[in-house]
């Protein structure tokens, strides 16, 4: 009874902290002066036909920069957490009992490839159409996923994910104390040529950023994907 009465108190006090927040929902019929500032001098400054990404990468990117630092350290614990559930006093790793369905088989080899063009096609082009780092990475990651159930691949190499994280993220941090040397800030991507408007070569450092934010986002999910296959249940 004690129990029931204090979930109903709980849920009728979260209903009164967050019903203000929910009252003034709804459509804005104008923007914010920031917005307005984004939307009529962000494309000339940045050159990139996406900008919303755009802004997320340069004017926002402190905010990725915390979000690439906040999955880093979630897939670490993950991974650490499953490392110590799925350790054995014999250290033998966990057998996979069921071979995997001639359906997966056949799917995964068709569409591994694909699966794979498409997440950097998501990320090299972020600054041309919706996407970016993030997108493209949990692609790749898929990809990678898909490859473990199918039997593609039985071992995944943490040494090279563990690399890539390393050099992708010393790369990401690097391309924004270029932008703050070379350019107006941190993460600032004019400090390469910004191009054509609508060409892939636009947009200056963005799609170098996403690019680097793509590697390691997928590394860093496939290092999860795997910490996860490998855990053993010990009954």
């Amino acid at each position: 009874m004690f129990k029931r009465l204090f979930s109903l108190v709980l849920v009728v006090a979260l209903a009164a902290a967050f019903f203000p927040l929910f009252a003034t929902i709804g459509d804005r019929g104008d923007v914010s002066p920031l917005a307005e500032s984004y939307l009529a001098d962000a494309p000339d400054a940045l050159g990139s036909a996406n900008l919303v990404t755009s802004v997320i990468v340069t004017y926002r990117g402190l905010d990725t920069l915390g979000e690439v630092t906040v999955l880093f350290a979630a897939s670490a614990g993950v991974s650490l957490v499953f490392s110590r559930l799925g350790s054995s006093s014999d250290g033998r790793r966990p057998v996979q009992n069921h071979a995997p369905s001639e359906l997966v088989v056949t799917g995964a080899g068709l569409l591994l490839p694909l699966i794979f063009v498409f997440g950097v096609f998501i990320f090299v082009h972020g600054h041309l159409t919706p996407g970016g780092g993030f997108q493209g990475g949990v692609v790749i990651a898929s990809g990678v996923l898909l490859a473990l159930l199918a039997g593609t691949l039985t071992e995944l190499s943490h040494g090279m994910l563990s690399v890539l994280e390393m050099l992708s993220g010393a790369g990401y941090v690097a391309v924004g104390l270029l932008g703050l040397w070379l350019a107006g800030g941190f993460l600032d991507p004019r400090f390469l040529p910004t191009g054509e408007i609508g060409s892939l070569f636009s947009g200056g450092a963005i799609p170098v950023i996403y690019s680097l934010v793509g590697i390691k986002v997928g590394a860093e999910l496939s290092g999860v994907i795997d910490a996860m296959r490998r855990r053993r249940v010990v009954e």
